[in-house]
């Protein structure tokens, strides 16, 4: 019963919230620059009629593959919890289980190490509680951990300072599944809605 409760808590606080919050709006500054953010106020007043509402993907939603059971990823309680991904079918690489995420993202040398290209990609501001950076828009065809696979998906390459994993798992892939944490089997469970 005890587990039971912990999930839902899991549920109301975390992920239901995490819709409301997935808003994304992007817009162009004079040098040609594309910026992402979250919030219409973060966008300089002059660029503001300009901008545009982005939904959680810039494409076709994703789409759930249907799996035929949930994906078991053990954990280690006050640790990172690590997922091994592949993405269009390379890999694996070690993400970081990231609820608080908008977007999956990779490091660049993850993508060169799984051959896809960040040439040409288009730039983003990425705005988070760490601050600023600058990253790229890549399209991928699929991203899967486990059964669970989600795709096409559009994921962020950022050179992030990532001691332990070569990117995030972020929720435009995790909003796809029910997502249990079992803090007593230490143990996340990613089952198909």
């Amino acid at each position: 019963m005890r587990g039971a409760w912990a999930g839902l808590f899991f549920f109301l606080v975390v992920l239901v919230p995490g819709r409301a919050w997935a808003q994304m709006y992007q817009w162009e500054d004079d040098q040609g620059t594309v910026h992402y953010t979250n919030e219409l106020q973060n966008i300089p007043e002059p660029y503001r009629e300009r901008a545009r509402f982005v939904p959680a993907s810039p494409m076709a939603p994703p789409v759930v593959t249907p799996s035929p059971g949930v994906t078991r990823i053990p954990f280690t309680p006050g640790s990172p919890i690590l997922v091994n991904a592949t993405i269009n079918g390379s890999g694996p690489v070690t993400l970081i289980l990231d609820t608080g995420a908008d977007r999956t993202m990779l490091t660049p040398l993850a993508l060169w190490r799984l051959g896809i290209s960040t040439v040409n990609a288009p730039r983003a501001e990425i705005k988070g509680v760490t601050g600023t950076a600058q990253g790229e828009l890549v399209q991928v065809t699929s991203v899967e951990v486990g059964n669970a696979r989600v795709g096409p998906l559009v994921i962020i390459s950022h050179d992030a300072d990532l001691m332990q994993a070569e990117g995030l798992l972020g929720r435009d892939f995790l909003e796809r599944f029910t997502v249990t944490i079992d803090a007593t089997e230490r143990v996340v469970t990613l089952a198909p809605k």
